[in-house]
């Protein structure tokens, strides 16, 4: 028995030894069988269905890279991204291996990949700002021919990869996400229309940016999720979703449907019954170094809901909330003596169509104590422009006992702080009510000190009490008495008084000295742009109707103000205003600029005068400030000032912004403020505005109602003197109206052809000509978004004098000298001519004009288009009186003319109406002048 047990035991291990050696013989020799064929198909399938360029150093066959997949490896491999990213890199790893489907290679002899390993990688996924993605390299069947050269094909059921740094990039969404360390485990047939990815995900630190905000930042991920996919609709379900961002753990669910036009989302996440601490742990970094020195207890729940459709046609956005309710809480840094206890919160922010004006953020709890001290409160604010409001906060604490429990890194708190108040009401400026509110907030011998700047803020007091009993902007009370602080060994102080918002009677003195840049510095880090100081003795005192109604003995606005390096921003200017120097007094109505120097970009100003109605036009919201000046200045350049150049920030005007987006190869108009109303003196040695370059400017210039005028001006432009009068008035950042008459003599034609742009397009016979012309016209019309000119829209009428000009190589006139015979029209010389023209509807019309030329009397009228098409009436009159002439006809192009001789019909011009702002061609006009056909013919 045992002889027969040790016989079959034996023959057991020998065909076990057998397999055994045979499997791994079968595991050296398959690779060594199949390299060539599989090399060579892997090869040519990536030729043939990869669109990028794919490089690797060398290639390898095996089972024991990732046993038990028979896996091909690829090393040092790197491929570069689809169109628009063609020269950046898409994957790059130390390897990538793709599984082979064993059976189908040894009985199909067909290479199928089904599986990909990727180790030590990096990925780099970018989406320009029109959605166009670097990750569209794989070419489908239905771009291409079937494969009749390879037998491979890609069936994936697995993506494994192992320390990648992926970086994902969409400018369309504004959106970055960054991981290192990322690892993942995906398994489902990716190649069916409909299948479940299940995921597992690790990520040692991830960065999520949106819209230029970090959400998340270095923080770590663990992931468990399980998403079906519909290929053929482009439907996402989130059916298990567990992820743990730190310690913090979050469920979601949800789907997400692509549609045509957009998308249709319906997601939630949530973290309920959690540990207040793990909540600190997804924070920023900054805070883990906090959290080893703090005590941090309670419970907490988040909640966020993205759900509705998006459709940007239809003016459709989804709805945004974001739910945070905290109990029991409790904090102590570094065992304060009075910590943070009994902690409550109960929050609740919804965004209903991503609205604003319908935004509802309700705090529906505050609470907490500090030993004996604590803070209550509660608010409730729907919408923004004019928001209801209901609120109460109590508090009473000392701020350095705050500070030590909460442990605040970056600020030191000093001062006691007491505040009472209460609010329940619509603050609507239009219909002028405000909430019916009772409030008290002191706060006395306050200390600020952060880690941005060396020196704190000290002795800061405030005593700020607000009363309204009605909720009419009449009852409305504020007083601050005082608002106080010393910085840098300087004192400033503010005591003020607000009664009747109807008509505000004010009563305000500042005094004393604020560094900005440094006090700016205080609150941020270094190296912002902010400087300058502010130093101020002011006595304002009076009512709002004391300056509209021209009570101007009842103000009493006495005391001065000096300003050094400030930096000033409006939306209507793409650049800021730096105020080197200002000094201003205020006497009664008046606030008197006594010196005032700045910058714009490349443009400087010296500006003296005063403002008058400047306290109501803080106050008021449609206010109009009124003022006369004298300005002078080396150089103005308008270009800078148009709605659309490129600006230092961002534009947040909705008008700038939404023609910005639309007209992105547009500079803009230049905008003017509709609550202005000021005269100015203006004399600048220089002024560019597109490529002209204006020398010497003065004369009148007003500014109301966001239009421009100027009166009497005069400047200096291609070697002569040209009066002017003008005004501007901007319709919208991309279109402006203007109404200008010129008046310039004796001036180059040949210059004036080549650097005056309208001139060059008004007058195209001028590049012919050479000599002193005059000009006397009177324009206007509409500028297009680049400060041009809109043809059609152009009214005109004015004399073109010709003073003394020689036409040469014309060929109009090269072509009736040779049509009639006479020698000496071909290149005339022009003494004492006057030319007057009109325009209307595109069309130049010549009024009848006679001239010499030689021994002949030439006598024309007719019209003429932007589009160069002629069509003239002329009559040459043989010497010696010109009694006999020879009629005829010029129609065809300036270049093209076409002549017919004893013939008084033309064609017909076409004419373009500009109605509305659209340009609509016209019936053609006939070429008869209705009314101007004076003199013999």
């Amino acid at each position: 028995m045992r002889t027969g047990f040790k016989k079959a035991a034996l023959k057991t291990a020998k065909w076990f030894g057998i397999t055994l050696a045979s499997l791994l013989l079968l595991l050296f020799l398959l690779p060594i069988i199949f390299p060539g064929t599989v090399a060579e198909q892997i090869k040519t399938f990536a030729n043939k269905k990869i669109d990028g360029e794919l490089n690797f150093s060398k290639s390898r066959l095996s089972f024991f890279n990732h046993f038990p997949s028979l896996t091909v490896t690829l090393y040092d491999f790197s491929l570069k991204g689809s169109a628009p990213y063609k020269n950046d890199t898409l994957v790059a790893a130390e390897e990538v291996a793709f599984g082979i489907n064993l059976k189908r290679l040894i009985f199909d002899n067909e290479v199928r990949i089904d599986k990909i390993f990727l180790s030590e990688s990096f990925v780099n996924v970018k989406i320009n700002e029109k959605g166009q993605a670097n990750y569209n390299v794989y070419i489908s069947d239905s771009k291409k021919a079937p494969d009749t050269i390879s037998n491979t094909s890609v069936k994936l059921e697995k993506i494994d990869i192992s320390n990648c740094h992926l970086r994902y990039e969409d400018k369309s969404l504004k959106m970055l996400v960054n991981a290192n360390g990322f690892n993942y485990l995906g398994k489902g047939d990716l190649s069916k229309s409909i299948f479940d990815l299940k995921s597992e995900a690790e990520i040692d630190s991830i960065d999520f940016v949106y819209d230029n905000k970090s959400y998340l930042l270095r923080k770590k991920i663990t992931a468990d999720l399980i998403t079906s996919i519909n290929t053929n609709s482009l439907a996402f379900q989130f059916q298990k979703n567990d992820l743990v961002v730190n310690k913090l753990p979050i469920k979601f669910k949800g789907k997400l449907n692509i549609l045509k036009s957009g998308y249709a989302i319906d997601f939630e996440a949530n973290s309920l019954n959690s540990n207040l601490r793990d909540l600190f742990t997804a924070l920023p970094p900054e805070y883990v170094t906090w959290l080893d020195k703090t005590d941090v207890k309670g419970k907490i729940d988040l909640k966020l809901a993205f759900k509705g459709n998006y459709n940007a046609a239809a003016n459709q956005n989804p709805t945004l909330s974001f739910g945070m309710k905290i109990d029991e809480g409790y904090i102590q840094y570094n065992k304060a003596p009075f910590p943070a206890s009994d902690i409550r919160m109960n929050f609740l922010a919804v965004l209903p169509s991503m609205d604003t004006d319908r935004l509802r953020v309700r705090l529906d709890s505050l609470h907490f104590n500090l030993g004996k001290d604590a803070l209550h409160a509660y608010v409730d604010i729907s919408g923004l422009s004019k928001p209801r409001i209901k609120a109460s906060v109590k508090a009473g604490m000392d701020l350095e006992k705050l500070d030590q429990a909460l442990g605040l890194s970056t600020i030191d708190l000093k001062g006691r702080l007491d505040a009472d108040v209460v609010s329940n009401g619509v603050y609507d400026p239009d219909k002028k009510t405000f909430p019916v509110t009772k409030g008290k907030v002191l706060l006395r011998n306050g200390y600020l000190k952060t880690s941005y700047y060396p020196n704190p803020i000290t002795d800061i007091n405030l005593d700020l009490n607000a009363l309204n009993t009605t909720g009419s902007y009449q009852s409305t009370t504020v007083s601050i008495k005082p608002a106080a602080f010393t910085f840098e060994g300087k004192p400033f102080s503010v005591d003020a008084s607000f009664t009747d918002f109807n008509d505000v009677a004010y009563d305000i003195k500042a005094k004393g000295t604020i560094d900005v840049g440094r006090i700016y510095k205080v609150f941020s880090q270094q190296g912002i742009d902010v400087t300058g100081f502010i130093k101020a003795d002011l006595h304002l005192k009076g009512k709002q109707s004391y300056a509209t109604n021209g009570q101007y003995a009842k103000l009493d606005n006495s005391g001065t103000l000096l300003i050094r390096n400030i930096k000033a921003t409006s939306d209507q200017f793409p650049k800021p205003f730096r105020i080197s120097e200002g000094a201003f007094t205020f006497t009664r109505e008046k606030m008197n600029f006594d010196k005032f120097l700045a910058n714009y970009g490349q443009s400087d100003f010296n500006v003296n005068g005063h403002l008058i109605n400047a306290i109501n036009y803080f106050f008021a919201k449609n206010a109009t400030l009124h003022g006369n000046f004298s300005v002078k200045s080396n150089l103005v350049n308008v270009n800078e000032f148009m709605a659309l150049a490129p600006a230092e920030k961002a534009q947040t005007d909705p008008s700038v912004k939404s023609a910005e987006a639309k007209n992105p190869t547009q500079s803009g108009v230049v905008l003017l403020p509709e609550n202005l109303d000021v005269s100015l003196t203006a004399n600048a040695k220089q002024v560019v505005y597109d490529k002209l370059n204006i020398q010497d400017l003065n004369g009148t210039v007003g500014i109301s109602k966001g239009k421009f005028t100027m009166r009497n001006a005069g400047f200096e432009l291609i070697g002569c003197r040209v009066a002017i009068d003008a005004t501007y008035d901007d319709v919208s950042p991309v279109k402006a109206g203007f109404d200008v008459r010129l008046r310039a003599r004796d001036f180059d034609v040949k210059r004036a052809y080549n650097e005056i742009q309208l001139f060059h397009d008004l007058v195209t016979a001028a590049d012919k000509a050479e000599g002193i012309i005059s000009l006397d016209y009177r324009l206007n019309g509409t500028l297009d978004g680049n400060m041009a000119p809109i043809y059609p829209s152009l009214l005109g009428e004015g004399t073109l004098s010709l003073r003394k000009v020689k036409i040469k190589g014309l060929r109009m006139f090269t072509v009736i000298s040779k049509k009639t015979g006479s020698d000496g029209v071909d290149n005339p010389d022009l003494t004492r001519v006057d030319i007057r023209t009109s325009i209307k509807d595109n069309v130049i019309y010549v009024h009848r004009t006679r001239m010499g030329v030689a021994l002949f009397r030439l006598r024309f009228e007719g019209k003429t288009n932007f589009d160069g098409q002629l069509n003239l009436k002329m009559r040459l009159g043989l010497p010696p009186f010109g009694v006999i002439g020879i009629p005829f006809t010029i129609t065809g192009t300036q270049d093209n003319p076409k002549i017919k001789i004893f013939s008084k019909k033309t064609e017909e011009t076409e004419s373009t109406d500009y109605k509305g702002g659209m340009i609509v061609p016209n019936k053609a006009l006939k070429s008869d002048l209705e009314n101007d056909s004076g003199g013999k013919k």
